[in-house]
């Protein structure tokens, strides 16, 4: 009976979850109802999944709207009628185009119009698919239109937007959020009408008691609607299904890809390894993920056509298949990764590629992706629902509410006393939990692709973002629901630094021996390597130079591969919060205490000493200690991601894993301990193959840092850095003996270059100077050589006075042993006068008239303080522009003599973490170098954390105790004091 209901996915317009709306709807006494958002779909296939749940039969369509001017309603009949919808609603969406005011002849789909729209039209004729919506507030001029003799014709249009007056008014201030505009001044014509509150089926039906031929009308015609899809367990397998001309050919092929490669990837081939080739095989045909890995060695075979360095992982490194192909490169015989959780016959989704690219080379791998397979509209961008949070709702409602920007500022970040709220300010935060996960946007997943067997608009339609990939309309939650599997295009920096740096050694040490970087079987077993990571010496390594890991890397003394597989996954949050880090790192360095472990746990997972630290250990402990089939353990595993908690499906295995423990006899305190471990890391923790996949990166990239510092460095600072700031990388250079020094226009190209051990910063690290500057200066040098002076460079290069004073004060001129002073009154005399004009070849060159000037003299602290603001940083050492010298202190290096004891340091800050104690109490981790140039770790707790707080770099007076725990060092901070600076 409702043809017209819009959830929260009638983006900035509805109000109600789609699930909400099937749950009001039975209780209203509707037995079927049209979810039609505004010119979207998303939430289409989970209406249709949750539908039979409620009792209710679901049918889909569209509210196609200019705007918010209604042009008409399409319902699809079918499957067919959907995919129509879709394709029609995209090729708009697509091109920006406004909906016509006459629906499109499709086949398979009903269009209504609304009465008022219909009365405007000057071309009144209906299609035998067309028809025209009535309201309740219609029914008084029906019977004075043309359309009363035209009963066949006619149905109830009533539309639901709302649940009750509240809604109403957030829709209101969700028009005026998208409008940008204030509340007091949004048209009424820019919102719903108040009425479109749903009614009880009875109220409805009793409004149309005297035109009961439309009550027929309506529900005749829905009774021909039904679109299918299967979900769950009863869904089919909707990825690409033959990758060249046959099943049975892409099986050949994908079993005689993998023998042919087991000569590049084993010295040795064992039985063990053909019985794992065998056994995948035959798992993979049988679950039909043939095409998947076939496509998946396709886009990695033009990786390496290209020149492109990749790292595969995700729980498919768990596969044989995967290391032969070259999709990822970790060894499971090597590491005995668990097979079940690559695949098993009860997982109905392939398993993971994560496939990272470098941020340089991510586009044009899919673009090669779409050019291959989506001619036929069978490829798209995943979606993600970008929702209203607290912080941002406030801000939006701030502004519409007309608070001052100061205002919103403090109750965004919560500085606001609740019991002095006034009512504006009571308003905005009340409608700011109203708000609270209603979608805002949709936005691009970060590296989901899908490949389907069918045309993508068979179950949604696309948007066309500014990436010019097309994007399903719902998520990856929706997509692996009905059959869709995501392929994972991922970008990092860290494998343009592995690239950049090879390049890098190649021009700046010719004389070195060429580098196989994927030799990582050999830089497993290198002591320089191994000793790097025992010491933490990792700064600019991947995922091993936060101080978090730095900590951990020295607790568990970590030397050895395995054991940095096994830290990869233990620093992720999950771990760290079940208090099972700890544990782990007790247990590694006290082998007694690993008899406290549960005996099947022991037995399950003896090289992580009894703890789950990887994915595939909570479908261990669910299958062997709980009882529960794969297929369970693995939704439990899903579930724990917060993707599937608190579905049906997840709470019934949740039941049965506790009813299966007390059926075996274990201690209530006892499942439940071990159910807590499970629930507060699943989530978070990675698959062991992934975690291996993350120490292959790291491995090369340690070995980089240990043969190659100065160049490994010099990629870093054009790749982005990595956890730290720009400064802590300079920093890292010149303790590795590398000379920094400040761009020059002679020498420095856009990013940092190398010439020995002389790095020049890049001019793009310059604030303020503009890249088209930049680039013309590279250009001319590389034209005509290097400048002469700053005349020469004047003549050859255009620029203002304003981007020439850049340049001079970072004393890129200091190639003429001009004082950079004396360098600018010249600069302005030339300039100053004249706007920049193109410089022209001259055939003879007029003298520029010199001035003599006084002698003048730019100070060390004149030049760090221009480096600082132009850089961010000084290129000499911090403790150098001091206001007053530091007395003797100790030095990180000592501080092994002081556990226990109270001491004063000093040290520059690098970063401060801010975290919370168990209570909520606000704390922080700080990490500082020593005049040395050494890492001090500090720990404030919420007393010294709440009084001091951190507004910026300088070097600090920390007071504190030396504690040790696992023979790493921090010093607990008693108080702590900004040093002055010296002024200019």
């Amino acid at each position: 009976m409702l043809l017209n209901c819009h959830s929260f996915f009638s983006l900035r317009f509805g109000i109600i979850p789609e699930e909400e709306l099937l749950r009001m709807s039975s209780e209203q006494g509707y037995g079927c109802i049209a979810l039609t958002d505004i010119n979207n779909t998303s939430g289409c296939l989970n209406f249709i999944r949750t539908a039979p749940r409620y009792g209710v039969r679901p049918v889909v369509g569209i509210d196609f709207r200019n705007g918010v001017r209604q042009q008409f309603v399409g319902i699809a009949k079918n499957n067919a009628g959907f995919q129509e919808l879709n394709m029609y609603l995209t090729e708009h969406l697509h091109h920006k185009k406004d909906f016509p005011d006459k629906a499109p002849a499709l086949e398979n789909a009903f269009f209504i119009y609304p009465f008022e729209k219909i009365k405007q039209l000057k071309n009144k004729r209906l299609g035998l698919n067309e028809f025209v919506g009535i309201s309740v507030g219609d029914l008084g001029k029906l019977q004075f239109s043309g359309f009363s003799a035209k009963e066949d014709k006619l149905v109830i249009l009533q539309p639901v937007t709302f649940r009750h007056k509240r809604d109403f008014n957030t829709h209101r201030l969700l028009r005026a959020i998208n409008g940008n505009t204030i509340l007091s001044k949004l048209p009424v014509s820019e919102t719903a009408d108040e009425a479109e509150q749903m009614m009880p089926a009875q109220v409805l039906e009793y409004h149309f008691r005297n035109t009961d031929f439309l009550i027929h009308n309506t529900r005749k015609l829905m009774e021909q609607c039904e679109v299918r899809f299967g979900f769950g367990d009863d869904r089919e397998h909707q990825n690409l299904r033959v990758f060249g001309r046959s099943q049975q050919e892409d099986f050949e092929k994908l079993r005689s890809l993998s023998y042919q490669a087991l000569g590049n990837r084993y010295d040795l081939v064992t039985d063990e390894i053909f019985d794992r080739i065998s056994k995948e095989l035959d798992m993979i045909r049988q679950q039909q993920f043939v095409p998947f890995f076939l496509v998946n060695h396709d886009i990695v075979s033009y990786a390496l056509h290209k020149g492109f360095y990749y790292v595969g992982r995700g729980s498919g490194a768990n596969s044989i298949i995967a290391y032969l192909l070259q999709i990822t490169n970790v060894d499971p015989i090597e590491l005995d990764l668990y097979f079940e959780r690559f695949i098993n016959l009860h997982r109905k989704n392939p398993p993971d590629f994560d496939i990272d690219f470098s941020w340089r080379d991510r586009e044009e791998v899919t673009r090669y992706i779409f050019d291959r397979y989506g001619k036929n509209g069978q490829a798209a961008l995943l979606a993600t629902y970008n929702t209203f949070q607290h912080s941002g709702a406030v801000r939006e409602l701030g502004k519409v509410f007309g608070l001052p920007p100061h205002e919103i500022d403090a109750l965004s970040e919560g500085r606001y006393d609740p019991q002095k709220a006034d009512q504006l300010t009571t308003l905005v935060l009340k409608y700011a939990k109203e708000l609270k996960e209603v979608p805002n946007h949709l936005s691009v997943h970060a590296g989901g692709i899908l490949i389907s067997e069918k045309p993508i608009t068979y179950f949604t339609a696309t948007d066309l973002p500014p990436k010019g990939f097309p994007t399903t309309q719902f998520d990856m939650v929706i997509a692996e629901d009905v059959g869709l599997n995501k392929y994972d295009i991922l970008a990092q920096r860290g494998l343009a630094k592995i690239k950049e740096t090879l390049d890098i050694i190649r021009y700046n040490r010719p004389e070195a021996p060429s580098i196989d970087i994927d030799d990582v079987k050999k830089f497993k077993t290198d002591p320089a390597i191994n000793n790097l990571i025992r010491n933490a010496q990792c700064i600019g390594c991947f995922y091993v130079e936060s101080p978090a890991m730095r900590m951990l890397l020295k607790k568990l003394e970590v030397d050895n591969y395995l054991g940095l597989v096994a830290a990869s996954s233990i620093i992720r949050p999950g771990v760290a919060k079940s208090g099972m880090m700890r544990e782990y790192i007790l247990r590694h360095r006290h082998p007694e205490r690993r008899n406290e472990a549960h005996p099947v746990l022991l037995n399950l997972m003896q090289d992580t000493y009894g703890i789950m630290v990887y994915q595939e250990d909570v479908i261990k402990v669910a299958h062997y200690f709980a009882g529960l089939d794969l297929g369970e353990a693995d939704v439990i595993r899903r579930g724990m991601s917060g993707k599937f908690r608190g579905r049906e499906e997840f709470e019934r295995v949740k039941r049965k894993y506790f009813e299966n423990c007390r059926a075996k006899g274990y201690e209530t305190k006892t499942a439940e301990a071990i159910w807590t471990q499970i629930a507060s890391f699943a989530g978070y923790a990675f698959a062991k193959g992934h975690s291996a996949s993350y120490a292959v990166e790291s491995y090369q990239t340690l070995f980089l840092k240990a043969y190659f510092p100065l160049e490994f460095m010099v990629a870093v600072l054009n790749n982005g850095g990595g956890f730290y700031g720009t400064e802590l990388y300079i920093h890292e250079a010149q303790m590795h003996g590398g000379n920094v020094l400040a761009p020059c226009v002679n020498h420095s190209r856009a990013e940092a270059t190398i010439e020995g051990a002389d790095i020049y910063i890049g001019m793009q690290f310059l604030s303020g100077l503009e890249e088209k500057i930049i680039t013309n200066i590279i250009q001319e040098r590389e034209a005509n050589g290097m400048f002469k002076s700053l005349n020469d460079f004047l003549d050859r290069v255009t620029i203002t006075v304003e981007q020439l004073t850049i340049l001079i004060r970072i004393n890129a001129f200091r190639f003429t042993g001009i004082d950079k002073k004396a360098l600018l009154w010249k600069a302005h005399f030339r300039l100053s006068k004249s706007p920049a004009k193109l410089p022209q070849k001259q055939l003879f060159k007029s003298e520029v008239k010199e001035y003599k000037l006084p002698t003048l003299h730019t100070s060390a602290i004149d030049e760090a303080y221009d480096q600082i603001e132009l850089l961010g940083f000084p290129l000499c050492s911090p403790f150098e522009l001091l206001k007053y010298p530091l007395p003797r202190s100790i030095m990180s290096r000592d501080l092994h003599k002081y556990v226990g004891r109270e001491v004063v340091m000093y040290g520059y800050l690098v970063a401060i973490k801010n975290t919370r104690t168990s209570q909520g109490s606000h704390m922080q981790f700080g990490t500082f170098l020593d005049q040395e140039g050494q890492f001090i770790d500090t720990v404030h707790f919420p007393q010294v954390a709440g009084k001091f707080k951190f507004a910026g770099k300088g070097v600090f007076r920390i007071h504190g105790v030396v504690v040790e725990e696992f023979d790493f060092l921090t010093v607990e901070v008693r108080d702590v004091v900004r040093m002055d600076s010296a002024s200019r």
